[in-house]
């Protein structure tokens, strides 16, 4: 059996007819882009609203008893007009009646927001002539809200094999007594994966409003280099500093298989965009770095006590107050006297003063210090750990830009070093980092 390539499509690329339009010349160009994975409609410019958000706007004015049908109005034109503008013979009117009709029963808040998927793979398959497949009846949740992979491969596989093309909204699926649920935001890009997994797919293309990753934030550095092949590693690295154009969650269900994901441009059709695999071979990277990404606003509580070391269970005191207070930590760089424990200042929230005073009185600490606006920034690449200097480089590269750093942290892994600075030089640093090891 020949593969094929699930191609799922986000917000912008599915706004309006015009898009739609650039989908189909996309999908038809390849006769593998058998298996089409859709989103609601976004936004059309900057002023505009997603239709997500605007069902969700929905919901919060019926659990206010306020009037709901002058947004709703709003959302059915969004449909009417893709019907009209692209002239298909498909009743759509009488879906969003349906729809309205429902919300005054007091729907569900998951079954009303993916409604928008709904509806746009419903236009969707109309305009390919390709067959409609509800996610509701092909992607299952447990009854503990995880996918169950088992029961969606079995009953998703024997839809596909019958041959047909098929477009499948994204976003959603059921649960085991058969009710819409929905995955967090951006989950469309998760039922692609899946779909991708359950097809066996050769490529899974993830296509949306950018082509691809760059080397770093283009808001800091000026036109930086495109990221033409990244491995999952280091893609989650650099998504964990904020570098994502593709759902983190995503990237399981085909990695594990060994299915490479390729991040597309609807708009600009012809540009490779970037291909993420579980590996790269040599020659197909020149870059000793893969990409620089960063982020602001944590705080590094810093611990010093002699003989650390030798004191048992030291660690374990540390991490069972930030449990109780239900915290997560980011990083815990430590040496022979001395731990440091890095916290997204949204974790802390109120809690600092009831984490220092819980640690002076179960791990008396010889000194606490608190250090506030820090910035991490992530180096990542899965050449340096094999390249020698990397380290001074990048060090040097800082040094020469002013920047002192306060941190350093480098996982056994050694695809990454990430550095701890004063928030403000953020910008300054991933500038300096690229220019010494890209330009």
């Amino acid at each position: 059996m020949e593969k094929i390539k699930v191609t799922k499509f986000g917000g912008t690329s599915m706004a309006d007819a015009k898009q739609f339009c650039k989908v189909k010349s996309i999908i038809e160009s390849d006769d593998k882009r058998r298996c089409v994975v859709v989103s609601a409609p976004g936004k059309r410019h900057d002023d505009d609203n997603k239709v997500t958000d605007l069902l969700y706007l929905c919901q919060e004015h019926i659990k206010y008893s306020v009037p709901f049908d002058q947004v709703f109005d709003i959302i059915a034109k969004r449909y009417l007009d893709i019907v009209m503008e692209l002239e298909l013979n498909i009743d759509i009117k009488s879906y969003l009646d349906d729809i309205k009709s429902k919300i005054s029963k007091n729907i569900s808040i998951d079954y009303l927001v993916s409604r928008g998927e709904y509806l746009n793979a419903i236009i969707m398959a109309e305009f390919l002539n390709y067959d409609f497949i509800d996610a509701k009846e092909v992607i299952f949740f447990d009854n503990n809200g995880f996918i169950d992979l088992n029961k969606t491969h079995e009953v998703l596989s024997n839809k596909l094999s019958w041959g047909r093309p098929v477009v499948i909204p994204g976003f959603y699926g059921s649960t085991p007594d058969g009710k819409v649920k929905i995955f967090s935001r951006g989950g469309s890009d998760i039922t692609g994966a899946i779909v991708a997994r359950v097809a066996e797919a050769e490529l899974y293309e993830n296509w949306t409003d950018v082509s691809g990753f760059l080397m770093a934030d283009p808001r800091i550095v000026e036109n930086p280099k495109p990221i033409e092949r990244i491995t999952y590693r280091e893609l989650r690295e650099l998504s964990y500093m904020g570098a994502s154009v593709l759902h983190e969650e995503a990237i399981f269900p085909v990695r594990e298989v060994g299915i490479p994901i390729n991040i597309r441009n609807t708009n600009e059709p012809d540009n490779l965009g970037t291909i993420i695999t579980d590996d790269i071979k040599d020659e197909e990277n020149q870059n000793i770095i893969t990409g620089i990404a960063g982020k602001k606003d944590f705080t590094v509580i810093a611990l010093h006590k002699n003989h650390m070391n030798s004191e048992v269970g030291f660690i374990r005191k540390i991490l069972s107050i930030l449990e109780v207070n239900n915290i997560t930590i980011e990083h815990v760089p430590s040496g022979i006297d001395s731990l440091s424990i890095v916290i997204s200042n949204q974790q802390l929230e109120n809690k600092l003063n009831i984490i220092i005073d819980e640690i002076n009185k179960k791990c008396n600490p010889d000194s606490i210090n608190v250090y506030r606006n820090m910035a991490l920034i992530a180096t990542v690449g899965s050449k340096m750990a094999y390249t020698v200097g990397i380290a001074a480089r990048l060090f040097t590269a800082l040094a020469d830009a002013g920047i002192n750093i306060r941190m350093i942290d480098q996982g056994s892994s050694e695809i990454n070093i990430i550095t701890g600075i004063e928030g403000e030089g953020l910008e300054k640093a991933i500038r300096a980092i690229y220019n010494t090891f890209v330009l």
